[in-house]
């Protein structure tokens, strides 16, 4: 294989992220169709291994649907704490190679290998110790692809899943392109795409070839010729290192819809402690604090308080939380979904000042509950109000969020 020592860009990408981390964990799961969502109500699957995809399982389907499409497969919890544990490994082992390491997600990132040649070899040789890395400390596979930019390292990594490496050299960028379908590029989502269909125009090769200024009069100026360079494989974006985390939520759909503002506020309590227990593994705090409410016409409602000191305390998110909620005065509507998120994060621990001696015997009781949840898995430690059964049934995993 030509070394491509142009292509100085990588896109690694977790195959089946979260199943494939069960299956590393439960080794008698191998090779078995699995699911990793919640039974039940409007559980959707986040995740599903190369055996139940065959069967026609896809994320963000309902898992009752799934459980039809592939009635032998074995449905496994999500765990967000270990998924993004072995993140953290995932992106120590892409650092040992290079610090150009731009994460896009837990199981995703671009990395930028252009100063690494004379440790590690060709960016293929990086690709390949990366692969065997991973797989041997992990138990887990990735998918690589190398090009001259970001655009063509993430469609190669694609188009060469699960558990491949595909190389695409600068003068194989538009043959490589052209016959993709026009969603596969950049910037062009379900919207755009019907846009794009009304005039005929269905690959990326298609798309290439149209006028500017037609694709300028349907989608904009800047948009139409940005998809028309991307088109042509034009993209000369950086790798950009250590972005910061933007924000870190938690979510719940209800399997049926809740009425009462008291079974809504223990789970925005529960979300409270979820959202505190990241933010102190993040070793980050936050300044903001916001709810988010939709009802079961969709409509959806967000509220926020920036406090005056960043914070990494769950009584406070949840005090602040609570706040917000009862301040929209609900009477008896139908809730659908409920969410926590802390925005304005900042490096290290809550800030001392007006609330550091009420806060300092709830950061300790908090920490030695993170010990022992540490120490024994799961939440040992949670408010006495999150030990009764829950109403209303939540669908799933609180959704993590990096915006």
């Amino acid at each position: 294989m030509n070394e491509y020592r142009e292509c100085h860009i990588l896109h690694a990408d977790m195959d089946a992220f979260y199943a494939s981390v069960a299956v590393a964990d439960e080794p008698s799961l191998r090779g078995l169709p699995v699911i990793v969502g919640h039974t039940g109500g409007r559980g959707v699957v986040l995740s599903a291994t190369y055996e139940a995809r065959a069967l026609g399982v896809r994320s963000a389907i309902p898992v009752a649907a799934a459980q039809r499409l592939a009635p032998t497969a074995i449905v496994v919890p999500p765990q967000h704490e270990r998924y993004a544990e072995v993140s953290s490994h995932v992106m120590a082992i892409f650092r040992d190679f290079t610090a150009l390491v731009e994460p896009l997600s837990l199981d995703e990132a671009f990395l930028d290998v252009s100063g690494a040649y004379r440790l590690f070899g060709s960016p293929v040789n990086i690709a390949r110790a990366i692969r065997t890395r991973v797989e041997s400390e992990l138990g887990i596979t990735c998918s690589v692809g190398i090009s001259v930019s970001k655009l063509v390292a993430k469609l190669a990594s694609d188009l060469c899943k699960p558990n491949g490496l595909l190389v695409v050299p600068a003068d194989g960028v538009i043959d490589l392109m052209h016959p993709l379908p026009v969603r596969k590029l950049w910037g062009v989502g379900p919207t755009t795409a019907d846009s794009l269909d009304k005039l005929g125009i269905r690959t990326i090769g298609e798309l290439a070839h149209t006028p500017v200024a037609t694709i300028q009069h349907i989608l904009g100026d800047k948009h139409g010729a940005a998809l028309i360079d991307l088109a042509w494989g034009r993209d000369d974006r950086a790798v950009v290192v250590d972005e910061p985390e933007k924000s870190i939520g938690s979510e719940t759909t209800f399997d049926t819809d809740l009425s009462d503002p008291e079974d809504v506020q223990a789970h925005i309590l529960r979300q409270s402690n979820l959202v505190a227990r990241r933010l102190r593994t993040a070793q980050m705090s936050a300044r903001t604090i916001s709810i988010k409410v939709r009802f079961e016409d969709f409509t959806t409602l967000t509220r926020s308080r920036t406090l005056s000191e960043p914070t990494d305390v769950s009584h406070r998110i949840y005090e602040v939380a609570h706040a917000l909620f009862e301040a929209l005065r609900l009477q008896r509507v139908r809730i659908r979904l409920v969410g926590v998120r802390a925005t304005g994060l900042v490096d290290g621990g809550r800030a001392s000042g007006l609330f550091q001696d009420a806060d300092d015997h709830w950061a300790a009781v908090e920490r030695a509950a993170d010990v022992a949840a540490e120490r024994f898995g799961g939440a040992p430690v949670a408010p006495a109000r999150l030990l009764r059964p829950e109403s209303g049934g939540a669908s799933g995993l609180p959704r993590d969020g990096r915006d």
